[in-house]
């Protein structure tokens, strides 16, 4: 994240993207495909990471290996195969946009960071070993089970998360850079959808 100051003098928190050069590899129809979409590609990769299938993929849209491929059902403009998307063309300063990105992985983690349990009863009473275990989970002999959905230890992050209505602060052409007020799901350098 950055900061900039807007039009007005304010003092904004903002979160820079790289949003292109993107290049239209397919463009699905109604009549052939059943709905209408464009598919979008971005960024690069070596050719011997790539299958030979998106290899034939890529080439038919006269362009390289890409890293990342994403389809857009609701696209304003008509778009041929093999067109290079200009970021001016699709957003301007002060629009509003959603982001679509995977959460930073925490790996496994026990109750207290990941539902904020507060542990079983303190360090005193007796309790030497289990300040931090999240107690009882589940009944006796009926119904001698534990019932699914019960808050768990278990692997935390890297979900699907989408951030709505984030204000366009800034857009810089030249570099194909959005300012985005707020922040983004993911880590640095992740690779997240735009939608309008």
């Amino acid at each position: 994240m950055t900061s900039i100051y807007d039009e007005s003098g304010k003092f904004v928190a903002c979160t820079v993207i790289q949003a292109g050069p993107c290049v239209v590899t397919q463009v699905r129809k109604k009549e052939t495909d059943g709905y209408a979409a464009v598919q979008l590609s971005y960024g690069e990769r070596k050719e011997k990471n790539v299958s030979k299938a998106m290899i034939g993929h890529f080439k038919k849209a006269g362009t390289s290996t890409k890293a990342k491929v994403a389809e857009f059902k609701k696209f304003d403009k008509e778009l041929s195969l093999g067109d290079t998307l200009n970021l001016m063309d699709i957003f301007a300063e002060g629009d509003f946009i959603d982001v679509i990105g995977k959460s930073k992985g925490r790996g496994f983690q026990g109750v207290v960071k990941r539902y904020g349990f507060g542990g079983v009863g303190g360090q005193t009473h007796g309790q030497h070993n289990r300040g931090r275990h999240p107690g009882s989970i589940g009944a006796c002999s009926f119904p001698s089970r534990v019932f699914k959905g019960m808050r768990m230890g278990g692997r935390m992050g890297y979900s699907r998360v989408k951030v709505q209505n984030l204000k366009v602060v800034k857009l810089m052409a030249d570099k194909n850079l959005v300012l985005v007020s707020g922040s983004i799901p993911g880590a640095n350098n992740s690779y997240v959808l735009i939608e309008k």
